[in-house]
């Protein structure tokens, strides 16, 4: 995910719920983006689109996400149930998502990354994964991912996501 620049000034744009719905929703599977240079204005890239291709944004608000997907076979690990590496790309990305409903500009970089895996999400499981900010501050963010089985609601694995973000220039 990166800066959108205003044409008229050339600064970056704060990100409106919308922005940040569609550019999760990206590998949605609509035909028109697919061969696109860019998305929505982001930059295409081939990992944020293997891993959340599918993904659909069932609620978004300030400081919350809510998402679900089916959890497709290009996913799954040697035995057979979503890879915790497919895992902790997902606490990444959409705990990213969930510093933008902020309106910041940029979710900065990441300075930690942990996941708990509690149970397995096997292929074709309807899975909830559900962001929290718990701070966005001025250089600092912290989110909380956790992701459930849609069906009776057991948690499949925990993260907690920290980013420095880039502090921007008042000139």
């Amino acid at each position: 995910m990166g800066v959108r620049q205003s044409f008229e000034t050339g600064q970056p744009n704060r990100m409106d719920l919308e922005t940040v719905k569609k550019c999760l929703e990206k590998g949605s599977g609509d035909d028109d983006d697919n061969n696109a240079p860019t998305i929505h204005g982001f930059p295409s890239r081939f990992f944020e689109n293997f891993i959340m291709e599918g993904l659909r944004v069932d609620l978004i608000e300030k400081g919350r996400l809510l998402c679900s997907m089916k959890v497709p076979p290009r996913l799954l690990n040697a035995g057979n149930f979503l890879h915790g590496g497919a895992t902790a790309s997902l606490v990444d990305l959409i705990g990213s998502g969930v510093i933008y409903t902020y309106g910041v500009s940029s979710s900065g970089v990441s300075v930690e990354i942990n996941v708990t895996y509690l149970d397995s999400a096997y292929v074709d499981e309807e899975i909830e994964i559900e962001a929290r900010a718990l701070r966005v501050g001025k250089s600092v963010a912290v989110v909380s991912v956790e992701f459930r089985k849609k069906e009776t609601g057991k948690i499949v694995a925990q993260g907690r996501h920290t980013k420095y973000l880039t502090v921007q220039s008042k000139m």
